[in-house]
């Protein structure tokens, strides 16, 4: 700092001294700025981020009730709500009747045809049968040569285990995440069936064997499908990543498809889609989407879930321009939503006015977005593919969200977090036919059990497997 002629030296000093305030100041609020983003970011959870709710581990406290509201309503019943009770089982499922009468009670009572009913379900006391299986052996009495009758081919695929066994062995493994301890010592302590862990890997191999042809069949359907919900999650294998894909069909008659790979790029949509696909794909906003819908003739609908939780983060931020474009931005979203849920109480020329006015909000709330990187992303994503956000609008029974496939994922990765992952590709094979079983059957309200057994029954056969999809006449 040059000293000014006739200018006193402690204002010189208090001149100096205020510059270098203003120096530290300016460096604390840049500090300052980076710590809050940092805390904004640590504070993510479901709500506001991509993570999995189980993530929310640790909840804030409860805040006191504002003067006026009400608690969170209790677990269980409500007052004043229908009461839901079991029904009976029919007559043809009930294997014993005891009817219990009171002692003569005089010419005043008279016996009804009426009962109190308490059904009573429990396990025979022999959960198993044996079954022993003899091929008699013959001698050629002038060579001695010995041959042996034949056993049934079943009996020989089944081996030890057999069918309905081998479908609650894979049952337990692949839907209640059981190891093969775990599932030894079930059998063991519950049916008195003492059996080595590696036979029960060996029964695990012909379940897999009996899932291959409905898995491959569902494979072969995905190029023909018109609406797709894919997704994708990691896999743990022996210290690498692999990558879960999840490819969902909607509908009751629809499927769910799992496939374990090591890419996360759009190959894999090119490998099983094919590069003709002119279908619909609900995604996220992962590159490998767009990628694949520049190369192909596919259309996408990206999914508002997690555009919003995107868009909620943004009003987390400590800068004021980029929370105050966040909340604009959530309030059109919503009346979108709000619009969308009334598209069957008015007329279809009046709904579809409404909807694009909606639209129009949306997009022009999104575009004016503060230079900050947070919120340029956000307005990005509608300027280079706001055609793909509002596909819904106009395609009956699209859905806005990837719901569907993320719920899908749940099951395995349940599974993923109990066995820490695979070990190699039979166990991949594995997991791959069972999860799809687990997820198609659920979604088709059909018993997964039943199909695993009426599969390995089949294998044992060699007869045709059972199919995931429901036959055409």
């Amino acid at each position: 700092m040059v000293m000014r002629p006739n200018q006193c030296p402690n204002c010189v000093r208090l001149e100096r001294r205020v510059a270098q305030l203003e120096q530290r100041l300016s460096a604390a609020t840049a500090k300052i700025e980076e710590l809050e983003k940092k805390l904004a970011a640590a504070g993510k959870n479901s709500s506001n981020s991509s993570k999995p709710p189980s993530s929310d581990i640790v909840k804030p406290p409860q805040k006191p009730l504002e003067k006026g509201r009400r608690r969170k309503r209790r677990r269980g019943g409500q007052p004043g709500h229908q009461r839901n009770t079991r029904p009976l089982y029919p007559p043809e499922q009930v294997d014993t009747t005891w009817v219990y009468e009171l002692p003569d009670l005089g010419d005043d009572w008279e016996p009804l045809d009426q009962f109190r009913v308490v059904q009573q379900v429990d396990l025979v006391p022999k959960l198993v049968t044996v079954t022993e299986h003899r091929a008699r052996l013959y001698r050629n009495r002038r060579t001695g040569e010995l041959i042996v009758a034949d056993l049934p081919a079943e009996v020989l695929r089944g081996g030890l285990i057999g069918p309905r066994l081998t479908a609650l062995v894979g049952y337990q493994k692949g839907a209640c995440h059981m190891s093969y301890t775990l599932i030894q010592r079930f059998l063991n302590d519950v049916f008195g069936f003492p059996v080595s862990t590696g036979e029960l890997a060996k029964v695990i191999g012909k379940a897999s064997a009996a899932l291959a042809g409905c898995y491959d069949n569902l494979q072969s359907q995905l190029p023909d499908q018109p609406i797709l919900n894919i997704d994708e999650t990691g896999h743990p294998e022996c210290g690498r990543k692999l990558w879960t894909w999840g490819f969902h069909s909607p509908g009751e008659n629809g499927f769910t498809w799992f496939h374990i790979d090591p890419s996360r790029s759009s190959e894999v949509l090119k490998d099983f889609l094919g590069e003709t696909f002119g279908g619909i794909i609900g995604c996220d906003y992962h590159s490998a989407y767009r990628k694949f819908l520049r190369t192909t003739d596919a259309r996408l609908q990206f999914c508002w879930a997690h555009l919003i939780r995107d868009v909620k983060f943004l009003t987390t931020l400590p800068d004021p321009s980029t929370k105050h474009y966040g909340e604009k931005v959530l309030r059109a979203i919503k009346a979108l939503f709000r619009t969308w849920h009334r598209r069957g109480e008015t007329s279809t020329i009046g709904w579809q006015r409404a909807a694009e006015r909606a639209r129009r909000q949306v997009l022009d709330a999104a575009r004016r977005a503060p230079r900050r990187t947070e919120a340029q992303n956000i307005a990005a994503r509608f300027r280079d593919h706001a055609t793909y956000y509002f596909l819904f609008l106009t395609v009956p029974g699209l859905e806005p969200t990837n719901n569907a496939m993320e719920r899908g994922f749940r099951q395995l990765v349940a599974d993923r977090k109990l066995t820490q992952g695979t070990r190699g590709a039979v166990g991949r094979r594995w997991c791959e036919r069972i999860w799809t079983v687990l997820a198609t059957c659920a979604q088709q309200k059909r018993s997964a059990f039943d199909f695993i057994y009426r599969s390995v029954l089949a294998h044992f056969y060699a007869e045709p497997s059972p199919m995931l999809l429901p036959t055409v006449d």
